[in-house]
């Protein structure tokens, strides 16, 4: 048996160990920026870190969770998010969104999103891969409330909120920095709501 085999079932065999978790988010940040989001699969992330497939829902919870963590550092999972968000009316969704979007970062703190940040505009592959996930999961928003024109509205959102964020956390503009979290809500929400599903123009 070959010493990567070997490495590949000791490393599947112990899912409480760090190794694999490791493992794992460095293979990712490779495939993923090879392959991007789409073309990435579980299998080929696995297969390079030398783990069972298994591994990946056991630790991240899907491609999904992986990506968040390996990536963009997300304070969340994409999929509970995504069930958070359109677990209500559609008529308010931009209200929720705009308050998970700030209540998430403002708990994970500023230097996290300035992390985001970094990870973007300092490597190509990971500004694509943000791009293809942004449209991925806007685009659900987007067509949970039945509209048109969904890859120009996903875009719309995300500059809404990426810009939000860097004025918040980055740039810390005041008084938006340091305004209380619903007092934004009820400004910017209406705004996202448009995007989601409004007259466009």
């Amino acid at each position: 048996m070959s010493t990567e085999d070997t490495t590949g079932k000791r490393r599947g065999r112990r899912p409480a160990g760090q190794d694999t978790r490791t493992a794992l988010l460095e293979a990712a940040r490779v495939v993923f920026g090879e392959s991007g989001y789409d073309n990435a699969t579980v299998r080929a992330i696995a297969t390079r870190a030398g783990v069972d497939a298994a591994m990946v829902n056991h630790w991240f919870g899907s491609k999904e969770g992986l990506f968040a963590q390996a990536v963009l550092k997300l304070p969340f999972q994409p999929t509970e998010l995504l069930d958070t968000l359109t677990g209500g009316s559609a008529d308010d969704l931009g209200e929720r969104i705009v308050r998970t979007f700030l209540t998430r970062w403002d708990g994970a703190g500023g230097d996290v999103f300035q992390a985001l940040i970094r990870s973007i505009t300092g490597h190509e592959e990971a500004s694509h891969v943000l791009r293809d996930f942004f449209v991925r999961f806007f685009g659900e928003l987007v067509g949970s409330v039945g509209s048109d024109r969904i890859e120009l509205r996903t875009t719309l959102c995300a500059s809404q909120l990426v810009g939000m964020g860097m004025i918040r956390y980055v740039a810390k503009f005041e008084p938006m920095a340091s305004t209380e979290v619903e007092t934004l809500v009820a400004v910017v929400g209406p705004t996202i709501q448009r995007y989601l599903g409004g007259d466009l123009g």
